[in-house]
């Protein structure tokens, strides 16, 4: 096409926007079936909701309220309240008061249960802003985290340079540090404004026992009434999400009086070997599990009790051992002390990504059952040096609540996180299903490698997308023609479930109309999440990435919806949407 043509077509496109020429052949059907003389009525369009959108109690305040929300959008004129035009109809179909999911379901999940019964939005070293190795400390990360909802702080906590004060930094790397008390401030002011539900900090303690005495101090003059401390040695079952709404949860190993402070001998990470470990920006798929060549770090991260060496910590903080509420700690021994479950008391242990992918292969059983009262962390592996992360979906089919990731490490397992945690209203606590919680009839124990039946099967059709147009310059992709859009649709979940499937290129068009279904039987829907994306066709240089998002299965509304696309990052664009339909068989 010839450059001013070119121009002259994007900016006509980018100005005027959809024409009901435009709409699928589908769309067309659809209003030609729930329409008379060309006019869908209120009460037709109620009946279109109740057949196809399967909303099953809307009434006809409903639909109307469909009609004037439109009015006011300035899609319909005064002469057309009473009923859609097809025109009307595809903005209705195309509007953002047709998502896939619910606006009105909000939090729906019985909150009432132990904390050990829910999975809990976790963030991994929360106050760097970049690498692992070299990038700054600093509280916005954490105030990023919290209003996405994330509902797990992690600071390591070390003495300054003079020994009288406290910072949060990656000790021994050459990150710059940030002062706790300023960290600690900005979670008290942003702590609830997504959720309402707790936030627990989870502390990695390098301090010295006048220290943590300062720590004790500042945590309780900043929080004061709002830090939950149960005053108890351990406590005997965790507390609900309910019940601690707009609390602070400290949880850290408790000191003891001749606990070592364990000095580790790292191991030496190439920082070439991480880069070459990690996923580019967006292009590699999410692992099932760890590659053969993968080492199992002796991280930081790691919570053992049994560390020798070292000079004995004595008089340790009293007030300091106050505040924890949710013990952590690794007990002396293998796999098999790790994960007893002591009827008396709970506690939080973590595991990093290796070590997972390594017990889930001998102790899958083990974990799921130490998971119905305990917390477990899992937390990535040393080499990630880019901050990277894995594949959440391993820790979270056998139980795991804290899956701990780093942030600011976008690509397609952080989108996985973030589509998990749209569920329950955003809130930040997803409960755990059933299965996860409870025993067989046979006092058997889920294993989500286990060969199950299918219990339901998702139809998707992407019919079109449009809006990059508006959020994008018209030589983004391609000097001097329009892009080549393909979708990608597929399902994270359990192995079983776990497929991507592909349309066709369409070249040429700034809104791809591909009109292609794709089926998806799931024997564990629970645990499913749908993932869209879109990419640009580059012949001769890698894809263009043209938007992304990820979906609870469990959410899903069926009918055709508005599917709004997000970047890189997980924001989502003003204007990028794909038309899609979804139906369970």
């Amino acid at each position: 096409m010839p450059k001013q043509a070119y121009r002259v077509c994007f900016c006509f496109r980018r100005k005027f926007g959809l024409t009901e020429a435009e709409a699928p052949g589908a769309v067309k059907d659809l209003f030609r079936q729930y329409s008379e003389n060309e006019v869908m009525s209120v009460d037709q369009l109620q009946r279109f909701l109740i057949d196809v959108q399967r909303e099953d109690k809307v009434t006809k305040e409903d639909a109307q309220g469909i009609l004037d929300r439109l009015h006011q959008q300035g899609h319909l004129n005064i002469f057309q309240r009473k009923g859609l035009t097809l025109e009307a109809f595809f903005w209705y179909l195309f509007g953002d008061i047709n998502p896939p999911l619910s606006p009105n379901l909000g939090v729906h999940h019985d909150m009432n249960a132990p904390l050990s019964h829910y999975y809990i939005y976790t963030g991994h070293n929360s106050y760097l802003t970049g690498n692992q190795l070299s990038s700054d400390c600093s509280d916005k990360p954490i105030i990023d985290a919290l209003k996405r909802g994330v509902r797990v702080i992690e600071l390591d906590i070390w003495p300054n340079s003079n020994k009288d004060d406290v910072h949060v930094l990656h000790g021994r790397t050459l990150t710059s540090p940030v002062e706790l008390i300023k960290c600690l401030r900005s979670i008290k002011e942003h702590a609830f404004v997504a959720s309402d539900y707790p936030v627990v900090i989870t502390l990695e303690d390098h301090l010295t026992a006048d220290l943590q005495a300062k720590v004790a101090e500042m945590v309780t003059q900043t929080f004061g009434d709002v830090l939950f401390s149960p005053g108890t040695e351990c406590l005997k079952e965790f507390p609900s999400p309910e019940s601690l709404k707009k609390r602070v949860i400290i949880s850290t190993k408790p000191p003891k009086e001749y606990l070592q402070a364990k000095e580790r001998t790292e191991k030496e990470v190439d920082p070439q070997r991480g880069k070459a470990a990690d996923e580019e920006a967006w292009g590699k798929e999410v692992p099932d599990m760890r590659q053969d060549d993968d080492k199992d770090e002796d991280d930081e991260d790691d919570e053992d009790d049994s560390a020798g060496g070292g000079k004995p910590r004595k008089n340790a903080a009293p007030e300091y051992k106050l505040l924890i509420a949710i013990h952590a700690g690794k007990p002396k021994g293998g796999l098999d002390d790790c994960l007893k479950v002591d009827p008396d008391k709970v506690r939080r242990l973590s595991l990093s990504e290796p070590q997972l992918e390594k017990a889930v292969v001998t102790h899958a059983k083990e974990i799921v059952r130490f998971t119905q009262r305990n917390l477990l962390r899992i937390y990535p592996k040393g080499t990630r040096i880019t901050s990277s992360n894995y594949n959440p979906l391993i820790g979270w089919s056998h139980g795991a609540q804290m899956v701990a990731f780093n942030m600011q490490g976008y690509g397609r397992s952080l989108w996985l996180m973030q589509g998990m945690f749209r569920a329950n209203g955003g809130c930040g606590y997803i409960k755990k299903p059933d299965f996860l919680l409870k025993s067989g009839p046979l006092n058997d124990l889920f294993d989500p490698k286990a060969p199950l039946p299918v219990k339901t099967t998702l139809r998707v059709t992407v019919f079109m997308g449009e809006g990059w147009h508006k959020d994008f310059d018209h030589n983004h992709f391609d000097l001097y023609s329009p892009p080549d859009f393909y979708a990608r649709v597929g399902i994270a979940g359990v192995p079983a479930d776990k497929i991507m499937k592909k349309t066709k290129t369409l070249e040429d068009n700034w809104t791809p109309t591909w009109n292609e279904e794709f089926e998806f039987p799931l024997t564990v829907p629970e645990l499913a999440l749908l993932r869209i994306e879109v990419h640009e066709y580059d012949m001769s240089e890698k894809d263009d990435f043209g938007g992304q998002t990820c979906l609870p299965v469990s959410e899903l509304r069926s009918g055709i919806r508005v599917v709004s696309l997000h970047d890189l990052k997980g924001d989502k664009y003003k204007s990028v949407k794909l038309l899609m339909r979804f139906e369970f068989c």
